[in-house]
């Protein structure tokens, strides 16, 4: 009777080994990746605040108005003199735009920036009582309020988070990170308020925005220094950990 051969057995799957759990894994809007850029935002920025100098809402609603296609850098050496020379809504509603024109010539388009304040002072004094409203929708009635604008006086003055204030940091370094594709700001801040806690609207940007200047340029990102770069596949990196 001839042996039997000794049956083999079947040489066993290579199980493949489980993917890191890292920013390729997990895919842009994980919630648990959502909450490490979050926490290290916290890290790197825990008192961030906003840029504008201001002493009152009636004064961050000036300054955002001219923050428009200017830096804050230049809108904190402009307001100082002009809130001197007229440091309420009643005193700027009264103010002629030649005064105002050449007060805020230096931020660009000052023309038009000096019809709006002095339009939303004249409107705070006959409509509400000289005192800036708080509501989106009050303010977005004021002359040369849109919806950003209006963000960062809830947010910043009166701690209301009605959104997500998109700026040029926010809008890159958003896109950036994948937590959104939209082209334009106001489709950036829909996709940011879906994602993020609306606890988080207010910091987050002012956090992104202090990380822009500071490490997240737009040209040239100093991702070498960057805390979130190993949660970052952003394609213009340029340095890789």
């Amino acid at each position: 009777m001839p042996a039997t051969k000794p049956t083999r057995k079947p040489a066993a799957k290579k199980q493949p080994k489980a993917p890191p759990k890292n920013r390729a894994t997990q895919g842009p809007l994980a919630p648990d990746r959502i909450a490490a850029i979050l926490k290290a935002l916290d890290e790197a920025y825990p008192a961030a605040e906003c840029a504008l100098t201001h002493r009152s809402p009636w004064e961050l609603l000036v300054a955002t108005i001219l923050s428009a296609q200017c830096t804050d850098v230049r809108v904190n050496l402009v307001t100082p003199e002009l809130f001197r020379r007229f440091p309420t809504p009643a005193a700027m509603a009264q103010a002629t735009l030649p005064e105002l024109e050449a007060l805020i010539r230096t931020t660009g388009f000052f023309r038009n920036k000096a019809k709006s304040i002095q339009g939303a002072a004249q409107k705070i004094v006959a409509e509400f009582g000289g005192r800036v409203p708080e509501t989106l929708a009050e303010l977005i009635s004021l002359p040369g309020v849109a919806r950003k604008t209006a963000s960062v006086v809830l947010g910043v003055s009166f701690g209301k988070a009605e959104g997500v204030v998109v700026d040029t940091h926010v809008f890159r370094i958003a896109r950036r990170l994948g937590l959104a594709k939209g082209e334009t700001p106001q489709e950036v801040e829909q996709e940011l308020m879906r994602i993020l806690p609306q606890s988080r609207w207010i910091s987050f940007s002012h956090q992104i925005i202090h990380h822009g200047r500071e490490i997240c340029e737009a040209r040239k990102p100093k991702c070498d220094r960057c805390n979130l770069e190993p949660l970052c596949t952003s394609k213009d990196k340029t340095w890789q950990s």
